[in-house]
C-alpha cells in the first residue's frame, strides 16, 4: 500500500486547524504539564512519579486526542469521506497520527523538563517513549473508531486508562498474588521499569527487553487499528 506523504501533511494540517479550534479538546495538552508541576516536589519518589506522570499522559493526552479526532470525522460523517478520496488508508492513519504524535513529544518533553527527571540512558528512554506514543495513539485510534460522537470517545478510553495507567500498581501485588504477575508485561510496567534504571547497574538484558515487549504491543496494537479501521470503514 502506497504511501503519499503530501496527502499525509494535508491531513495533518486540517486536524491542525480543527484542534486548535476545539477549545474543549486542546485542553487536554495543559494536563500533563499540571501534572509536572504538582510532581515536582517528589523528591526521593522520583521514579515513581515520573512514571505515573508519562502513563498517565499517554491516556488523558496521546489516546484521548487520537481518539477525539476519529471520533469527531465519524460524528460529522467526513472519515468515509476521506476513504472517497486518493488518500489510502495509511495516508490517513498516518496524516491523523502525525498530529497526535507531535503535541505528545512536544509537552512529554515539557513535563519531564518541569519534573528534572533525567534518563539514565538518553537513548533507551527517547525509543521507549516513541514507541509508547504510537502505542497509545493506535489505542485512541480503536476507541475512536467504535464511538460515534466526541462525547462517547472521550468516556471509552476510561478501559485503557483503567488498564494501562492501573498495571504498574497492580503488578506490585504479583508478589502476593501470582495471578497479577501479567500484569508486569503490560507496557506500562515496562516503561516504569524503564524509568527506574540507574546510570550504573543495569545490564543490556535489563534495557532489551522492556523495549522489546513495548515494541511487541505497539506493533499488534497498530496492526489491530488499522485492520478495525477498514473493516469499520466497509461496515459503514
Amino acid at each position: 500500500m502506497s504511501i503519499s506523504f503530501k496527502r499525509a501533511r494535508a491531513i495533518f494540517v486540517k486536524d491542525y486547524k480543527e484542534f486548535s479550534r476545539n477549545y474543549a479538546i486542546s485542553i487536554i495538552l495543559v494536563f500533563p504539564i499540571l501534572f509536572a508541576f504538582l510532581f515536582r516536589s517528589a523528591g526521593s519518589a522520583l521514579p515513581g512519579a515520573i512514571g505515573f506522570l508519562l502513563n498517565t499522559s499517554l491516556v488523558i493526552l496521546t489516546s484521548m486526542a487520537q481518539a477525539c479526532l476519529i471520533a469527531e470525522e465519524k460524528e460529522r460523517n467526513t472519515l468515509r469521506s476521506l476513504m472517497l478520496t486518493p488518500a489510502t488508508t495509511l495516508d490517513v492513519l498516518i496524516g491523523k497520527s502525525s498530529l497526535v504524535f507531535v503535541m505528545s513529544a512536544v509537552v512529554l518533553a515539557i513535563s519531564t523538563y518541569i519534573l528534572g527527571y533525567e534518563p539514565a540512558n538518553i537513548g533507551t528512554f527517547t525509543a521507549a517513549i516513541i514507541l509508547s506514543i504510537i502505542l497509545y495513539t493506535a489505542a485512541g485510534t480503536i476507541c475512536g473508531l467504535f464511538s460515534k460522537t466526541v462525547l462517547e470517545a472521550s468516556l471509552s478510553i476510561l478501559p485503557v486508562a483503567f488498564i494501562f495507567t492501573g498495571a504498574p500498581w497492580g503488578a506490585v501485588l504479583a508478589k502476593d498474588y501470582p495471578v497479577f504477575k501479567v500484569l508486569d508485561y503490560m507496557p506500562s510496567s515496562q516503561l516504569v521499569h524503564l524509568l527506574g534504571l540507574s546510570d550504573t547497574g543495569h545490564t543490556t538484558g535489563d534495557v532489551l527487553k522492556p523495549l522489546l515487549i513495548i515494541l511487541a504491543w505497539t506493533v499488534v496494537l497498530t496492526v489491530v487499528s488499522v485492520v478495525l479501521y477498514v473493516r469499520r470503514l466497509k461496515d459503514e
